[in-house]
């Protein structure tokens, strides 16, 4: 059995009129109930519901852009959710919303609580569909796309694999081919990854490449695919060579360190260190000590996510502190202080 996170774009479930494309999103549905039937774990991060909103609503010129965005979200999301419900619900499966926040992986305890409730779902034999919750999250309270919704859901389920399905067949070299495998390390990708957004979506394949080489760093499969391509779910999990596969390194990552791993962009301070703390750190088992500390930046409490810089400025991690900023200011430079982050909590990049 495997715990499966899919992200559907989308480019793979509305018509170029905005409306939603029921026999796409009939076809993917089939293959996530034959996926469910073999005993596999998915969770579906669905894009949609903007573009469902927009074919529906004809908004007055005025509505500024992140109103249109909430009333179109708002339309959207239950006719989104209304045709998943009636596509899962002939074939005896009950699917479940759940809309989520950048503010829900800030905090631990946010965290936590929509963890259990996605594991509630699963233990339940329900589909959750994880959207992004537009009618709140506006401007700096946005993900950068459902792509990083989709990694942020995996880091903390444990996802074995992530499945990325737009309406282009993977990652393409300079010749036009699919690059089929890209490993830790493998940078030649860069060169001709395309920096333009989808037609509908935020998104683009810079951010989907980003997010998967960050996943496979933590142990998590990543595959890029074509949503609109056959049997494209069961293929991909049967081994067959489909889109292209970001692989997974072999080391093991806890649960808390892959939230801390996915906690840029939500850290709540900085600190500094001095040139032997990185090296010391990288040794590992190595938690990080006060004494190694030359500067603290940013207003944190403990359990708060922090960023870690070397010396020379770069940041090299992310970590838990087990307590405030006052106290790491205190301690800053001295020995035979507690441990600000447990190693536990400690991910170097």
């Amino acid at each position: 059995m495997k715990r499966v996170v899919i992200k559907i774009g989308t480019n793979v479930i509305a018509k170029n009129n905005n409306e939603l494309d029921a026999i796409s999103m009939k076809h993917i549905v089939e293959q996530i109930v034959e996926l469910h039937k073999k005993g596999h774990e998915i969770i579906l991060v669905s894009s949609g519901a903007v573009g469902a909103g927009r074919g529906r609503v004809s908004l007055k010129q005025h509505t500024n852009d992140v109103t249109k965005r909430q009333v179109l979200a708002a339309v959207g999301q239950i006719i989104l959710m209304g045709e998943y419900n009636k596509l899962f619900g002939k074939h005896h499966l009950t699917c479940a919303q759940v809309l989520a926040t950048k503010q829900d992986f800030g905090s631990r305890i946010h965290f936590l609580n929509m963890k259990n409730c996605f594991e509630g779902l699963l233990h339940e034999k329900i589909i959750p569909i994880v959207n992004e919750n537009d009618v709140v999250s506006v401007t700096e309270l946005m993900f950068t796309d459902n792509d990083e919704l989709a990694g942020l859901v995996a880091g903390m389920m444990g996802a074995d694999a992530v499945l990325l399905l737009s309406s282009v067949d993977g990652v393409l070299d300079k010749d036009g081919k699919v690059v089929q495998e890209i490993k830790q390390g493998d940078t030649q990708w860069k060169e001709s990854v395309s920096e333009q957004k989808s037609l509908f979506g935020r998104g683009g394949m810079v951010t989907k490449c980003k997010m998967a080489h960050k996943l496979s760093s933590i142990g998590i499969d990543v595959y890029i695919a074509n949503g609109r391509q056959g049997k494209v779910l069961g293929d991909i999990i049967d081994g067959k060579k489909v889109g292209t596969h970001f692989v997974a390194q072999s080391q093991h990552i806890s649960s808390a360190k892959k939230w801390v791993a996915y906690a840029e962009g939500y850290e709540k301070g900085v600190v500094h260190l001095n040139i032997c703390a990185e090296p010391a750190l990288r040794k590992g088992p190595n938690s990080l000590l006060p004494v190694g500390i030359t500067r603290v930046e940013g207003s944190f409490q403990k359990g708060d996510v922090i960023k870690i810089k070397n010396h020379e400025g770069n940041d090299i991690g992310f970590g838990r502190a087990e307590y405030g900023s006052e106290i790491a200011c205190m301690y800053a430079g001295k020995k035979g202080k507690k441990v600000l982050v447990h190693y536990d909590y400690l991910y170097l990049v």
